[in-house]
């Protein structure tokens, strides 16, 4: 049913007014951007649906809620990955939306077949992975009882799931889909983990609430991240020129067993040294040696006359 545009005088009714102005801001936008209207975009829901399935096809029994017998297994992984075909479609829908954009580029048709085949082909590498970042956040938190509640509980070691799945969909040409999946993390667990951004095995993040990991971060072995940690670009995206997009490694490099503690910003393309400790709430733009420690002040507990003292500088100042 159409809704009424008008009013039976004549006059656009409150409806008619907002379609008009939707309108004439779209054509706004459109002759901005000099494209046309999208008619191929990835489904945030689909998506989501082929996460489950292939987290379940990862991890049967933890996350796929298989009670099965081991001879039945395999099965049960095949029948999850044949539904994950739906993973397909969407890189498809991305790939017409590129077309779109690209003006007159025109991809094979088997084109979203091929990014699949070749993502299913890096399921064991991801598993391995996400084994090893779990193994490490059992290992650096004392409070963990065991592994499976890490993988089933940390926000942690949910977005690192997500994360090793999106990063080889980012890498093999679906940059949308990828990216879908991050923000489907981001709002599971608070962290936001670009899929560009490369991480080696053994990655922990404990708590993880406000973390960001840039694109072009190159995040090394056995790296541990507290909450509200920041790896970005320094550069302003205002210091581009009008119509430029900057694609140049601008986030940190962070080697070997690094550590760093909760609220620190780290920003610009910076390398921190293996085996460096940055404190928490530190404000870093430079370099730092490997096995540096890196921390603010330490806060001091004044005596009562002292806190006497300078409370009273304090109401005077």
């Amino acid at each position: 049913m159409n809704a009424p545009t008008h009013f039976p005088n004549g006059e656009p009714s409150a409806i008619g007014q907002a379609v008009a102005a939707l309108r004439t801001i779209r054509d706004a936008a459109r002759q901005r951007t000099a494209t046309g209207p999208v008619t191929s975009f990835p489904s945030t829901r689909a998506v989501a649906r082929v996460v489950d399935l292939l987290a379940a096809a990862l991890y049967p029994r933890r996350l796929g809620g298989f009670a099965g017998t081991a001879s039945e297994e395999d099965a049960f992984v095949a029948g999850k990955l044949i539904a994950a075909g739906e993973l397909e479609r969407e890189v498809a829908a991305e790939l017409g939306y590129w077309e779109g954009e690209a003006h007159g580029r025109v991809f094979e048709r088997d084109q979203p077949g091929t990014v699949v085949r070749l993502f299913l082909a890096t399921l064991g590498e991801i598993r391995a992975l996400i084994d090893s970042d779990v193994a490490a956040a059992f290992l650096g938190d004392p409070a963990a009882r065991s592994e499976d509640e890490i993988l089933l509980c940390y926000p942690g070691a949910i977005a690192s799931l997500y994360h090793r799945i999106a990063h080889q969909l980012f890498g093999l040409g679906a940059p949308i889909v990828a990216r879908l999946i991050s923000e489907l993390a981001n709002e599971r667990t608070g962290i936001d983990i670009h899929p560009g951004a490369t991480i080696g095995p053994s990655f922990f993040i404990d708590h993880g609430t406000g973390v960001v990991i840039g694109e072009t971060a190159i995040i090394g072995r056995r790296v541990r991240l507290y909450q509200h940690v920041t790896l970005g670009a320094r550069t302003p995206l205002g210091d581009a020129e009008p119509g430029v997009r900057a694609r140049h490694a601008r986030h940190p490099i962070v080697e070997d067993d690094v550590v760093i503690y909760a609220g620190s910003t780290i920003l610009g393309r910076v390398t921190i040294g293996r085996g460096a400790t940055i404190g928490g709430n530190v404000w870093l733009l430079s370099d730092v040696p490997a096995g540096a420690i890196v921390s603010q002040p330490e806060a001091r507990v004044l005596g009562a006359r002292a806190a006497d003292v300078l409370r009273d500088r304090l109401v005077e100042g």
